[in-house]
C-alpha cells in the first residue's frame, strides 16, 4: 500500500512554483532507484530541421522564442541528458510517421524508423497515424521488416549502411484499438522495463499505452476493421494486471493530447492552465498512475496535476516534430517498488541548435535527403496539356477531374471498393483539400523536367496529403443533399461555392438562380448516363476526410459499408504509371443552367484521354 501520508508531508513542504507549473524537488536519493524517463510525440518523421511554420521555432516563455528541431540535434541533446543516469529510457507517444516530409513520405516511413533505431528508442505508442496504412502494415512491415511489393520500389529501401530494410529495432504497445471481429489489441496493450539497482536487484516499471478513440473512423487512419475500447475501463484493466505482476511503479503513455491555455506564446516548459482530454484524463485516471506522458495535440507543457487522491503527478507533452524532450525523473523505493512522488520531478528541454548535430545521425539524414532528391526527379508519365485548378463559370476544373478519375481508378480495382462514381472537394467549405497543385505542361525549375513530363515528386506535390479513398454506401437523396452542399448560406447573407468534382462518368447541371438547397434537380445528375435515383444507394468513393464531413459537407452521415482503397499520393503514382500518356478532358461535366437555353445533353465521354484516345 502506498505510504501517501509520508509523501504528502514531503510535498507541502518542498512544492514550489516554476514557469507556470507546480514542480517538486528532489530530495535526497541515497536510498531510492532513480529511473529517467525521457519521451518525444509525433515526431512526423521530420528528419530536417523544420522551418519556423513546421514548429522549427517555439516560444520559451516571457517573450522570447528559440530555434529547435533536427534529428542529428536530437541525438546529440539525448546524449547530453542520458550521461550520468545509470538507469534511463527514451520512449515516443506515436505519430512517429506518415508525417509530410518528401524525403521520408516517399519512401513508406522506412527512413524515420532507421533514425529512430540509431536514436535508441526502447518502445512507443501507437499512435492514430502508425495506422494510416493498415494494422498488418504496421506490425509486419514497420515492426518485423516484412517487404511488400518490389523491393527498392514499394518497399525495403536501401538505408544508409547499404542493408535493406529490416524494421524496428522497438515496439509499438496500444491497449484500447483492437480487431472488431476478434477483440483482440492491434499491439500489446502495456510494457514492463526493468532497472537495476546498485546492488544488483531489478525493480519493474509499467507504461500503459492507449490511443485516442477517434482513430477507428479519423480522417488519415481510418480503419473499418477496427474499433476503439473505452480507455479509462482499458487503463483500469492494464492496471490491475501489472499490479499482479508485482508491478507498482507505473507510467501512462497515452496518444491523447492537451494544450495550454496560450498555446502561442507560453514557453514549453509552463503549465498555464493547459486543457484537453489529456488533462482530463489526468485529473481522473486511477492514483496507481504516476504519471502522464501525452501527444496528438502538438503542444508544449510541463504540469502537476493532483489525481483523484489530491496527490500531483506530472503530466508533459513535448509538443511534435522533435522540438522539445520531455524528461520525468522517478524515485523508486527499491524495498516496494513504488514511486516516491515527493522526489519526482518533470522538465521539458528544448532540442536547441546550438550544439554539435550528431555526425552519425547527420549521415543517416543525408543519405535519405539525396535519395528523395533522386526519387523527386524519376519520370512516372507524360501529358499532352497542363491541369490547372483554375475554375471555368461552372467551377469545373482540369486538375480536380484528373484527380476525380484517380480516385475512381483507385476504388474499382478491387471488387469490394467497386465505386459507381467519386467525389473531390475542389474547394471545400472548411479545412484542406486534396486538389493541391496543378500539373503544368511546360518545363518546370527542376532539372530533370521537361515539356510533358510528369515527376515523381510532381505528382506527390499535386495531389492528396495522405488521405485514404473510401468507397461508401451513399443513399441517392443523400447525395442529391451532398450536391447542394457546395453552396452554403453565410451569417451576413452571402453564399459561398465550395465546389465538388465528379468522375468522368458522372455530370450535373445547376441553376444559380434557384435558392441554396435547390440547385440541383436529380433529373439533371446523370451516373453512367441514367439519371439519379433518389431511392437506390450508391456506391461513391471518396476521400475519408470528406466522407466523415471533415470538409464541410455533413451530408455523407449515415453513410454505409465502408470500404478503405488505397491512399491518395500513392493511388496517383500508380494511375500515371498505368496510364503512361493522359490529357485533360473538356470541362463539360458541370454546367450552369440556362433558363433560356435549350438543355444540352452531357458527354458521357468526358473524362481524361490515356495514350491520346477517348
Amino acid at each position: 500500500m502506498r505510504n501517501v501520508l509520508r509523501r504528502i508531508g514531503v510535498i507541502a513542504a518542498s512544492a514550489t512554483l516554476v514557469g507556470g507549473a507546480l514542480s517538486v524537488t528532489p530530495a535526497a536519493a541515497d536510498d531510492t532507484l532513480d529511473v529517467q524517463l525521457l519521451s518525444i510525440t509525433d515526431f512526423h518523421g521530420y528528419l530536417q530541421p523544420p522551418t519556423p511554420g513546421q514548429g522549427g521555432r517555439i516560444p520559451a516563455g516571457g517573450g522570447t522564442s528559440v530555434t529547435v528541431g533536427g534529428a542529428a540535434y536530437l541525438a546529440t541533446h539525448l546524449k547530453q541528458l542520458r550521461s550520468g543516469h545509470r538507469n534511463s529510457v527514451f520512449f515516443s507517444t506515436g505519430d512517429n510517421f506518415s508525417g509530410w516530409p518528401f524525403e521520408v513520405d516517399a519512401f513508406q516511413d522506412e527512413p524515420t524508423i532507421e533514425v529512430l533505431n540509431k536514436l535508441g528508442l526502447r518502445f512507443s505508442a501507437m499512435g492514430n497515424h502508425e495506422l494510416d496504412v493498415s494494422p498488418d502494415f504496421l506490425v509486419q512491415h514497420m515492426e518485423q521488416g516484412r517487404c511488400f511489393g518490389t523491393v527498392g520500389v514499394d518497399s525495403c529501401f536501401t538505408d544508409s549502411t547499404g542493408r535493406r530494410f529490416h524494421g524496428a529495432d522497438f515496439d509499438f504497445q496500444s491497449g484500447n484499438i483492437v480487431h472488431a471481429r476478434t477483440g483482440r489489441p492491434v499491439v500489446d496493450p502495456y510494457r514492463i522495463e526493468w532497472f537495476r539497482t546498485a546492488d544488483g536487484r531489478s525493480v519493474p516499471v509499467g507504461f500503459i499505452t492507449t490511443t485516442l478513440e477517434s482513430t477507428v473512423t479519423g480522417s488519415t487512419s481510418y480503419q473499418p476493421g477496427l474499433r476503439a475500447l473505452d480507455r479509462t475501463r482499458t487503463i483500469e484493466r492494464s492496471t490491475q494486471e501489472l499490479k499482479r505482476r508485482g508491478v507498482e511503479a507505473i507510467v501512462l503513455n497515452v496518444h491523447e493530447g492537451g494544450s495550454p491555455k496560450s498555446a502561442a506564446t507560453s514557453g514549453y516548459n509552463e503549465c498555464d492552465s493547459a486543457y484537453g482530454p489529456a488533462i482530463e484524463l489526468a485529473k481522473t485516471v486511477t492514483p496507481e498512475i504516476d504519471a502522464v506522458v501525452t501527444g496528438d495535440w502538438h503542444s508544449r507543457f510541463n504540469c502537476m496535476v493532483p489525481d483523484p487522491a489530491g496527490e500531483p503527478r506530472p503530466v508533459v507533452e513535448a509538443g511534435n516534430h522533435g522540438a522539445v524532450i520531455s524528461e520525468i525523473n522517478l524515485s523508486l523505493d527499491p524495498e516496494t517498488g513504488e514511486v516516491l512522488r515527493d522526489r519526482t520531478r518533470s522538465v521539458n528541454h528544448a532540442v536547441t541548435r546550438d550544439v554539435a548535430p550528431d555526425r552519425e545521425v547527420q549521415k543517416i539524414v543525408d543519405h535519405w535527403v539525396a535519395r528523395g532528391a533522386e526519387r523527386f526527379a524519376e519520370p512516372l508519365a507524360t501529358q499532352t496539356g497542363s491541369f490547372t485548378r483554375t475554375p471555368n463559370a461552372a467551377g469545373e476544373s482540369t486538375a480536380a477531374d484528373l484527380y476525380a478519375d484517380v480516385q475512381y481508378w483507385n476504388a474499382n480495382r478491387t471488387r469490394q471498393g467497386r465505386a459507381d462514381l467519386a467525389l473531390i472537394a475542389a474547394r471545400p467549405v472548411r479545412g484542406s483539400t486534396a486538389v493541391r497543385g496543378d500539373l503544368p505542361h511546360a518545363k518546370g525549375s527542376h532539372p530533370a523536367d521537361a515539356d510533358g513530363r510528369i515527376l515523381f515528386g510532381e505528382s506527390w506535390n499535386a495531389y492528396g496529403y495522405g488521405n485514404p479513398v473510401l468507397t461508401v454506401g451513399v443513399k441517392g437523396s443523400r447525395l442529391d443533399a451532398i450536391l447542394e452542399q457546395q453552396w452554403q448560406q453565410q451569417a451576413d447573407g452571402t453564399v459561398t461555392f465550395a465546389p465538388l468534382a465528379v468522375s468522368h462518368n458522372t455530370s450535373y447541371r445547376y441553376d444559380p438562380a434557384r435558392p441554396v438547397g435547390d440547385r440541383v434537380s436529380p433529373r439533371d445528375v446523370l451516373i453512367n448516363g441514367r439519371p439519379l435515383d433518389l431511392e437506390r444507394t450508391y456506391r461513391v468513393a471518396a476521400l475519408a476526410y470528406t466522407v466523415i464531413g471533415a470538409d464541410g459537407y455533413s451530408a455523407f452521415a449515415g453513410y454505409t459499408g465502408p470500404v478503405r482503397n488505397g491512399t491518395d499520393h500513392e493511388s496517383f503514382v500508380e494511375y500515371l504509371r498505368a496510364h503512361k500518356r493522359i490529357s485533360p478532358a473538356p470541362l463539360d461535366r458541370v454546367r450552369v443552367k440556362s433558363r433560356l437555353a435549350r438543355p444540352i445533353p452531357p458527354s458521357p465521354r468526358a473524362h481524361a484521354r490515356v495514350d491520346g484516345s477517348w
